[in-house]
């Protein structure tokens, strides 16, 4: 776990994002969003599947989002803790209806564009470079309503001006970019990654694709502006990663790995490649899919593609063809997953896996021999403070030292890799469950699953080990 050499110019950091941390939910002229209508408890897993009660908050419901850890009024104190962890970049996400409140506003909301303006010139300052997310699963609820969401070919050309918009504002502070965070998760819950609810009976695959589509588009012609806006920028995509072991050598689990590999590749191959690939057109004709396409999106997916593939990874997956062993689901995995007897799991049920994190960096290069950019990794625990004061997170540091050992070998395999940011390097609302219970950070926030608390800022040990990571370029692990 030592001597482990990384690129000079690496960009070590972590990552946040507005709904989950921002809080201030209608403030300054904000607008809501389908993140604002998440609630915690036992129902939150349902309204992010698409099975929504309600386009309003409910009075008997919490709602995490709302305060969230009140990023929003406390930035320049966590940023000055990011600054002393010796941060280089910090991947933060602008909330769309910040900008434009109801998606479709005639001019963009000044007082939300002050605030990204004031939160990038505290991180320059501090000499973090932003690391930008123009759609982190906030969707305007106005869209929804009138438009269903990106069901409608609409939010293309209302995403386009959005984009125009930032890129515009914040052309002189903001050198990386990436479009949609997670795109596939579209697939798994797509009220939380795309605003999609579903009433009616009908082909759920049909909307979530047309969706899909939509979604790839509109990211085409983001990477288009921001090429002309911000000539010296660079934009990616950004992937829920982590590959599909099949749970035997049986050739029926093989292939099935490989298919469900596929489904979350589709996005990016469309995004890195620049058209659709053949197993998803033939997809789409096995399961009777009429997507519409406009005459003129072929040569826009072509011809404007990424720079960089951004990627989230927590854990690999296992899969298998056998009804008997599929009925051993881990908890948890919003993708599902076989249980593997040779891993350990979290205690949210989520599998601990660092030499899967470098199989799918080896393997996402492979593909598309593109720089990858880690963009999320970490590990969500129960943290607690001890009697003076102090959170002794151990397993926290084991599971990063683990997985950024094997970032290292990948590497080394000839892996291109310009960054990583950890996700939550301070405790946000978890996104899966709406807890603050389920911690990432290295810093600690004095904030319960009921929204209790002082929200004060304590420094846990990881904050200190990975402070001695970035400070030695990842040789001292």
């Amino acid at each position: 776990m030592s001597n482990y050499t990384f690129p000079k110019d690496f960009l070590w950091g972590g990552a946040i994002a507005a709904n989950q941390s921002e809080g201030a939910y209608l403030e300054d002229g904000k607008g809501l969003t389908n993140v604002d209508l998440l609630p915690t408890g036992d129902k939150r897993r349902d309204i992010m599947k698409g099975y929504v009660p309600s386009l309003k908050p409910l009075k008997d419901e919490f709602y995490p989002s709302h305060e969230a850890i009140d990023f929003y009024h406390r930035y320049k104190e966590d940023i000055a803790l990011f600054a002393e962890m010796g941060f280089k970049v910090l991947r933060v996400s602008i909330a769309w209806s910040r900008i434009f409140p109801t998606g479709e506003d005639e001019t963009p909301n000044e007082a939300g564009l002050k605030f990204y303006d004031d939160l990038f010139d505290e991180l320059l300052k501090n000499s973090i470079q932003p690391v930008v997310t123009l759609a982190h699963f906030d969707v305007p609820v106005n869209l929804i309503e009138k438009y269903g969401s990106w069901r409608s070919r609409e939010l293309v050309y209302l995403f386009e001006r959005y984009a125009k918009t930032v890129f515009s504002r914040y052309k002189d502070k903001v050198k990386y970019w990436m479009t949609f965070n997670e795109i596939n998760m579209l697939l798994h819950l797509p009220f939380l990654a795309a605003g999609l609810i579903f009433k009616e009976e009908g082909n759920k695959k049909q909307i979530q694709y047309q969706a899909a589509h939509h979604q790839l588009v509109a990211s085409a012609l983001a990477v288009k502006t921001c090429h002309e806006i911000i000539p010296d920028a660079k934009i990616g995509c950004m992937l829920a990663a982590g590959t599909f072991y099949p749970y035997t050598c049986n050739p029926e689990d093989v292939f099935h790995a490989l298919e469900k590999d596929r489904e979350s590749y589709f996005f990016i191959d469309v995004q890195s490649r620049g058209k659709y690939p053949g197993y998803a057109k033939r997809f789409f004709k096995d399961h009777h899919l009429n997507i519409e396409m406009k005459p003129e999106d072929e040569e826009i997916l072509k011809n404007h593609t990424v720079d960089f593939i951004g990627f989230s990874y927590y854990s690999s997956r296992t899969t298998s063809t056998d009804p008997e062993v599929i009925k051993n689901m881990t908890s948890g995995n919003v993708f599902g997953s076989v249980s593997n007897p040779y891993l350990e799991k979290s205690e949210w049920g989520w599998t601990i896996d660092p030499k899967g994190f470098r199989i799918t960096a080896n393997q996402l290069y492979d593909r598309y021999q593109k720089p990858l950019f880690v963009v999320e990794n970490g590990l969500g625990a129960v943290d607690e403070v001890t009697e003076d004061g102090k959170i002794n997170d151990d397993y926290r540091i084991d599971y990063l030292k683990q997985h950024i050992a094997e970032m290292a070998e990948a590497i080394q395999d000839g892996v291109e890799i310009i960054g990583y940011t950890s996700w939550g390097p301070i405790d946000i609302v978890s996104a899966s469950t709406g807890e603050m219970k389920k911690r990432y950070g290295y810093i600690y926030v004095d904030r319960d699953n009921k929204g209790k608390g002082t929200l004060k800022r304590i420094k846990k040990k990881s904050f200190y080990w990975y402070k001695s990571v970035i400070e030695s370029n990842g040789e001292n692990l």
